[in-house]
């Protein structure tokens, strides 16, 4: 009847065994009724086998799972103790002793064995139903081989949210526990946490399908898994199961080196001993909702909002600007310094030298060469920048030899501005031009391969769950849609934004310059620092590219793709470094190509250093003889000022000069300035030099990245004292730049130092160093580097913009050169 009680456990069981017994069967095939938590003894042989059956009752509703515990002195390989359990819908079978192996073919073998069975799945009945599980016990061998069994019901299958939960796990003992999404919670974080780091284990996170992965050789089959020493932390979302419910899988590996551990010394060859006692390991399990949708948005408003503050000020600062120029317009402008504004007879400086010629020379009346090339046929409109009209520069371009012998005027004692700047103004506007088209091609070129690269990185990841591959930090890594980690490609948006503000900027500056050239304005073409505006376009591209490729760096960060986020940020120290001696050197700079042909061969120094500068000491000697050789030979370019020729003979020469000056008489440096710059400058690179060969540090890339900028800071110091010194100001604008800039660096670097993850150790080592959020629950300390090093590096960039603004009322021929 459809209304009667259903039958007893018991009851059930009887029937079974009625049944079996009556269809008959060889010695062992009638079950022997089982009891949950009674423990079985006995021995099989090859002649005797064992089969138990367990009956329970289902709850409706009600996920029931149950443990097999079986144990076996025997360490026999020959004649293992086999043991079947077989249920509704599957089968689960291993042997006892259970081998696994390690590394080299090593082998583990496990008297004590547990297994979690593929919990029944809850039906929609609404009565209770009757389920049943068979334990086969059997042998090959021709003697007794004792073992004991023991099925239990476990009490605490299913995890709650918000609730920890303690419990033990060995190689042969695996755990798993089921999680059901509740309804308000769409996504989750799984965090473990262990007192011990080793023995290594896996997390893994799979379906609701049997059989359950949870042996070492096979739990990297199914769903998403991690390392793990001391703490793991797997984000997942409701979206990825069907079904609203998952495993958690975990599982102890038998050796260490997957983690950073070492192989047991005590091991060698394929040695049978017994690892429970040592390969224990005590976890604790808390899953807690992630963040919701809407600190999603707000965390997109803060960070474009944030930005967009900038442009905010940076519109204000124009304004008031712009204020200020038309007041001083109506009043008359200012006078320069040392003559009035008006051109006068006596004015050392010609208004009418043509902006073509030499826009920075002193004006010798007496000198038919410069009236040659006043005259209306030799020279362009001023202003004209037009690259198809300029030829390429020769040693004697345009000015006479004599005016234009570089030995004669590099090599004065006191060098002034007008010395430097005697060159055509287009040629020169046209070289500092190719630094800015270079950028661009350089950085479509590399960018395309690595965009193409990450995505092939979070395709693999995404595919084969394995969260190995990646460096995140897992405690505050929140995915959309394919991408793992968002927050940390979010953060990346304000080089994007201040990179491009800085473009605005300088273009703005550009066109107002262009505008007063047009109107041969006195000031602009013969006062102040000449205006040339490719590298600093060139370094706007750099921080825009920066950001790109930190972006794609953290789609995955890893051991392979780090030189992605560190290849532009040689090209922003190196391009500051170059706009600072442009500033007073404007005439004998690097070319584009061969600055770019510098970046070339560092970042190749920084992948050779990756892959070789571990542990081969021959790498950082070989480096570091390239880098003590090539501070010298810098030093030598910058002293004399590029007349000191680097060939076949300069090692003669350089003993010449140093028995001339330093052995035959000990004369005092001619540019004692420079000398003092330099020797400092060769200490700071000698001892990086000798730091690099002594401890030889890991993360090559941040050490190189690491002198670029020792190097930066050293040459601005340097500079900004000299400036102070030649009794020049430093305006309200760049002295706000400095002090920010400084301010924020400082703020930077200390969240740069809250190492978060480390490719330099394993995944399971780094993430041990995880933290959670610390900004609107969406951002991590990395996320706030990003923010602050943009805003930082946009700051320093004005500074380089501004910092000689005091002298645009300053004939260049009282400008010094330091």
């Amino acid at each position: 009847m459809a209304g009667s009680a259903a039958p007893a456990p018991g009851a059930l069981l009887c029937a079974l065994l009625c049944a079996t017994a009556a269809a008959g069967g060889g010695p062992g095939d009638n079950p022997a009724p089982g009891a949950f938590g009674h423990v079985y003894r006995g021995a099989v042989n090859i002649s005797s086998e064992h089969v138990y059956a367990f009956a329970y009752r289902s709850e409706p509703g009600q996920v029931d799972a149950v443990r097999v515990y079986v144990n076996s002195s025997s360490e026999n390989l020959q004649y293992p103790v086999l043991f079947v359990v077989r249920q509704q819908k599957g089968v689960l079978s291993w042997q006892v002793p259970l081998i696994f192996r390690g590394l080299y073919q090593r082998t583990y073998n496990y008297q004590e064995v547990s297994r979690t069975l593929c919990p029944s799945e809850p039906t929609p009945e609404t009565r209770p139903s009757e389920q049943i599980i068979f334990v086969d016990v059997a042998s090959m061998a021709p003697f007794n081989i004792a073992y004991e069994l023991l099925v239990t019901r476990l009490e605490n299958f299913q995890l709650e949210t918000n609730k920890a939960f303690n419990f033990t796990a060995s190689p042969s003992q695996p755990q798993y526990f089921l999680y059901k999404f509740p309804q308000d919670v769409d996504s989750v974080i799984i965090n473990v946490v262990s007192d011990a780091a080793y023995p290594c284990s896996v997390v893994s996170v799979q379906d609701i399908v049997c059989p359950v992965y949870d042996l070492d050789h096979n739990v990297e089959f199914n769903g998403v898994y991690q390392s793990m020493t001391k703490q793991a932390a797997i984000t997942v979302q409701r979206k990825d199961f069907p079904g609203e419910q998952f495993f958690v899988v975990f599982v102890i590996k038998p050796e260490d080196y997957a983690c950073g551990g070492s192989v047991p010394s005590s091991i060698h060859g394929n040695v049978n001993r017994t690892w429970n006692l040592q390969r224990t390991k005590n976890l604790q399990v808390t899953i807690v909702p992630s963040i919701k949708k809407s600190v999603y948005v707000q965390a997109m408003f803060f960070s474009f909002l944030g930005f967009l503050s900038f442009y905010l000020g940076s519109v204000v600062v124009a304004f008031v600007h712009y204020i200020r120029v038309q007041r001083k317009a109506s009043a008359g402008r200012l006078s320069p310094e040392h003559g009035s504004g008006m051109m006068t007879s006596s004015h050392p400086i010609s208004a009418s030298t043509p902006e073509g010629s030499s826009y920075g020379a002193i004006d010798e009346s007496s000198s038919s060469g410069a009236r040659q090339l006043s005259s209306p046929e030799h020279r362009a409109p001023a202003g004209s920048d037009t690259d198809s009209s300029v030829e390429e520069e020769s040693d004697f371009d345009t000015m006479p030899e004599i005016e234009s012998d570089k030995n004669i005027i590099r090599t004065k004692v006191f060098l002034y501005l007008s010395d430097l700047s005697r060159k055509d103004r287009r040629i020169v506007s046209k070289k500092y031009k190719i630094y800015f088209w270079n950028i661009i091609t350089i950085a479509v070129f590399y960018a395309l391969p690595v965009i193409q690269l990450v995505i092939t990185y979070q395709t693999v990841v995404n595919v084969t769950g394995n969260q190995d591959i990646c460096y995140y930090n897992f405690l505050c890594a929140h995915p959309l849609g394919v991408l793992s980690a968002f927050n940390n490609i979010l953060s990346n948006v304000g080089h994007m934004m201040l990179g491009f503000l800085f473009l605005l900027i300088v273009l703005r500056r550009d066109i107002l310059h262009r505008r007063a050239m047009d109107m041969k304005d006195i000031y602009t073409l013969d006062y102040g620092i000449p205006k040339h505006f490719g590298l600093f376009y060139a370094m706007g591209i750099a921080l825009m590219m920066e950001g790109v490729l930190s972006a794609c760096y953290h789609v995955c960060p890893n051991y392979s793709n780090f030189q992605f986020d560190t290849s532009f940020m040689y090209m922003i120290a190196g391009l500051c470094m170059l706009k600072l001696y442009q500033t007073r050197h404007p005439d004998i700079n690097a070319s584009a190509y061969s600055a770019y042909a510098s970046f070339a061969v560092v970042i190749s120094l920084a992948v050779l250093g990756v892959v070789f500068g571990k542990n081969d000491m021959w790498f950082w000697v070989i480096f570091s003889l390239i880098h003590i050789l090539g501070s010298l030979a810098l030093s030598t370019q910058i002293y004399y000022m590029g007349r000191f020729k680097i060939d076949m003979g300069i090692f003669r020469r350089a003993v010449m000069v140093l028995y001339t000056d330093c052995i035959q008489q000990c004369s005092r440096p001619m540019y004692m300035d420079r000398m003092v710059l330099l020797i400092v400058g060769n200490l700071v690179n000698w001892s990086f030099a000798i730091f690099g060969l002594v401890y030889r540090p890991r993360d090559f890339a941040s050490y190189i990245l690491g002198i670029f900028i020792c190097n930066l800071l050293l040459y601005l110091a340097f500079y900004i004292i000299m400036k102070l010194r030649s009794s020049e100001r430093l305006l309200p604008i760049p002295m706000f730049c400095i002090v920010a800039t400084a301010v924020v660096w400082a703020a930077a670097l200390y969240f740069f130092f809250q190492t978060l993850s480390s490719w330099e150790e394993t995944p399971a080592e780094s993430r041990e160093k995880n933290r959670p959020c610390i900004l609107l629950g969406f951002f991590d300390d990395h996320d706030v580097w990003h923010f602050l090093s943009a805003a930082a590096l946009f700051f320093s960039f004005l500074v380089l913009l501004t910092l000689d603004d005091d002298l645009d009322t300053v004939r260049r021929d009282k400008i010094p050169v330091f």
